[in-house]
């Protein structure tokens, strides 16, 4: 049998055997069988793996190309490609950032606490024998004749946006606006002196203390009115006759700070009133009482979100009234019939279109409806 190694036909001619045929006898008792011939493999080493240690990094000619399985390229691809992403991530992070920021300007956190209110309250006497009759007759001979009804004399105005209040959020605040003065002045049970609690939800938590102790110990200091608030009768002195109150006025709005918005509210209401039960009723039966309410009211952020509101300040004129009675718990209207109480030279118009002139008495003097329009405030003496 030939071994691997051996001529074929055994030695050349020609070649002695000498050594060589001592070799191949040595050799001749190794036999291959073929499970070991196809068991052996042949392992040709690459070129970095022949080059050991001393291989130099070869980088792939595109960063996208991550290589397959043997690339030597594959790991420095990857770890280029995962840079440009992080990159590619962060500018887009940074350009949405921008976008959002010229889309949704940066808005002023809230302001402070909520100041006090700061109110006047002006009774209005009479200058001729208060008038009595029928509320629609009242109503038909009074400057009122043209006011609407209710909810429906109290228009908003043109809105738009602000520089740091969108329109959307002056809506809000005319709307809140229109609410306050809705409940404030035309809810029956409010008028009555039987609820307070419409009004109170509208306001401010920090205003909520000054407002439990104006209801409970009203007081003219100027903080303490309840009819600096809202407007209310004397039960034990008059009610309201007709629901169908007249009104007629204006709101106008006003950015006063990156982070409030303020509205002013000018208002004038006219209530047909009639004696409380058991009270001597005159034969005319009814008579006209009309109040003239100047707010302003401001809002932050959190208030528009809650839609409740901060009463700044109040500026009210009522009458008739006697200038003796103390209005700031409740109107005591001068009913059908009364004689006037005070004289002076000059009188208030309730229902004058524009900015009254304040009086800085205790008193005014209610015009009659054919007085003057434009006739100023007078102090009684």
């Amino acid at each position: 049998m030939a071994v691997p190694g051996d001529p074929p036909n055994s030695t050349p001619e020609g070649m002695g055997g000498g050594d060589d045929e001592f070799r191949s006898d040595e050799y001749r008792s190794v036999v291959f069988d073929e499970d070991f011939v196809r068991a052996a493999r042949l392992q040709e080493y690459s070129a970095q793996e022949r080059m050991g240690e001393h291989a130099r990094a070869v980088r792939s000619r595109s960063i996208w190309s991550g290589g397959g399985p043997g690339s030597r390229t594959s790991t420095p691809g990857r770890g280029a490609r995962q840079g440009l992403l992080l990159v590619l991530l962060i500018a887009t992070a940074f350009a949405a950032a921008v976008y959002m920021g010229l889309r949704n300007p940066y808005e002023p956190p809230p302001g402070g606490t909520a100041q006090p209110l700061s109110s006047t309250v002006v009774p209005l006497a009479p200058t001729t024998v208060v008038p009595g009759g029928r509320p629609v007759d009242l109503y038909a001979k009074s400057p009122a004749a043209d006011y609407r009804v209710g909810a429906a004399g109290i228009s908003l105005p043109a809105v738009r946006r602000t520089h740091h209040f969108s329109d959307t959020q002056v809506v809000t605040a005319l709307s809140i606006a229109k609410d306050y003065l809705v409940q404030s002045s035309l809810d029956p049970d409010i008028l009555a002196g039987a609820a307070t609690r419409p009004v109170r939800v509208l306001l401010d938590p920090d205003q909520l203390a000054q407002f439990d102790r104006s209801m409970t110990s009203p007081s003219g200091d100027g903080r303490h009115a309840a009819t600096g608030w809202l407007v209310r009768f004397d039960q034990a002195t008059a009610v309201v006759a007709d629901s169908r109150v007249r009104v007629s006025g204006t709101l106008a709005f006003e950015e006063v700070a990156p982070d409030a918005l303020e509205v002013t509210t000018d208002h004038t209401f006219v209530y047909a009133v009639r004696p409380a039960t058991g009270a001597p009723a005159p034969a005319d039966g009814a008579s006209l009482f009309t109040v003239r309410r100047e707010l302003r009211l401001r809002f932050d952020r959190d208030d528009l979100g809650a839609r409740r509101l901060e009463l700044v300040s109040a500026y009210v004129m009522a009458g008739p009234q006697d200038c003796s009675a103390d209005p700031a718990g409740a109107f005591r209207p001068l009913l059908a019939g009364a004689a006037p109480t005070t004289v002076g030279p000059a009188a208030s118009d309730p229902y004058a279109s524009g900015q009254p002139r304040r009086t800085a008495g205790l008193c005014g003097v209610l015009a009659s409806p054919a007085a003057p329009q434009t006739a100023p405030v007078s102090p009684a003496p």
